[in-house]
Parts: structure tokens; sequence; C-alpha cells
């Protein structure tokens, strides 16, 4: 992640009836669903969980699923009507999708974003920026040739 992205919150479910128990069993996208239905009826949620791509809505009864992290099947729409859901960027919620569903760290990795372009990468957890020597190359082919390399890891630069 980031210096610039704002970190994904931990769960704040109260467990009280028509809302989801503690997702910690579930990752940073089942965190988003968990903090959004914590504070508001199940049906207010869903209301505005509405993909803007496809339509489909996520129905009341999925978001505890969801938010547990199981018992759903992960498909691309889902990411889009959370973000709506929850009123996050939809990279963000990528982002999120992305680690939990696949076992990936997602971040930039090369802190090679700028105003103009952001660079997201999935990676193994302790893969360093020198690690990846032929994302480098393409970023580079991408006019991005004077990107400032530095390890999410240990803070080094590399060239």
């Amino acid at each position: 992640m980031s210096e610039n992205d704002t970190p994904i919150g931990e769960p704040t479910a109260d467990g009280a009836a028509g809302r989801a128990p503690d997702s910690s069993a579930g990752g940073p996208f089942a965190a988003l669903v968990a903090a959004a239905i914590a504070g508001e009826p199940l049906r207010s949620v869903s209301a505005r969980a509405v993909d803007p791509e496809t339509g489909k809505r996520i129905p009341h009864n999925q978001l505890p699923k969801i938010a547990k992290g199981d018992g759903y099947r992960r498909e691309r729409w889902l990411i889009g009507a959370v973000a709506a859901a929850v009123g996050r960027p939809l990279a963000e919620v990528q982002r999120a999708a992305a680690e939990e569903w696949t076992g990936l760290q997602v971040g930039d990795l090369l802190r090679a974003s700028n105003s103009t372009t952001t660079v997201v990468v999935a990676y193994e957890s302790g893969t360093t920026a020198d690690d990846l020597p032929l994302l480098k190359e393409k970023l580079k082919t991408l006019g991005l040739g004077n990107i400032r390399v530095v390890s999410a890891d240990v803070g080094d630069s590399a060239p």
C-alpha cells in the first residue's frame, strides 16, 4: 500500500441482531463490508450495494456472509457493489478483494505512482522491488523510466 492510500479499517461489528459478527476470520474486503453493516440496517446497505457496471445488487442476507469472509461466490461485480455500498474508491476495494481472494499483498511496491499514474502490484509477502526486474523494465517502456524504486519492506532505494 502506498503512503497516499487510506488504510482499510478494521471491522467494528457489534453483533446486534441484523448486524454482522466480528469478521476477524475474513480479510480486508470482509472488513469493509463488516464496518458498513455494523452501523446501519442490512437493507439500507444492500440498497446502496449496486454494481454500477452490471446493475447487480448484493442481497441483504448475503452481506453478513461477505463480512465473515465465507459462504459466498467471489465474483467481479461484487467489488463494484461493495465500493458503492461503503463509499470508498473502486481501486481501494479492488486491492482489498485481490488481497483477500488471492492471498497476495497488493500495493505500490515500486513506489512508482504519481499524480497522473497509479501503479499497483500484487506480490507475495516478503517480496522487494529488486525481485521484480521485468516489471521495472515494463514501467520504463510505458514512459515511467525515471522512477525511483523503493522497497516497501526496508525503505531502501534501488536504481
